[in-house]
């Protein structure tokens, strides 16, 4: 749900208030009373770009998923044992 922002035409009050997009704005001033509550454009408190997590988000110890410059994922593993004939190779 979004936050919107509010402020009073009549004292001046500014306020936030948590409400679904299908609620009707709110037009009563909860400091004086007043029928004079507008509603504010304002910024998002955050954005959301770029395609996806960075490299160093919620890394730990020598747990590392880097991406090379072709795109591929590589990681500081190593990587499981091959398999021949259904047989793994140790």
């Amino acid at each position: 749900m979004p936050i919107y922002e509010y402020r009073c035409e009549s004292c001046g009050h500014e306020l936030e208030k948590l409400q679904k997009i299908s609620d009707a704005p709110l037009i009563d001033c909860p400091s004086c009373l007043a029928p004079a509550l507008k509603k504010l454009i304002s910024a998002a408190a955050f954005r959301l770009s770029g395609g996806g997590w960075y490299e160093t988000d919620f890394k730990n110890g020598t747990k590392k998923n880097l991406t090379d410059t072709k795109g591929a994922e590589t990681s500081s593993h190593s990587a499981p044992a091959s398999k021949t004939n259904g047989a793994t190779k140790e």
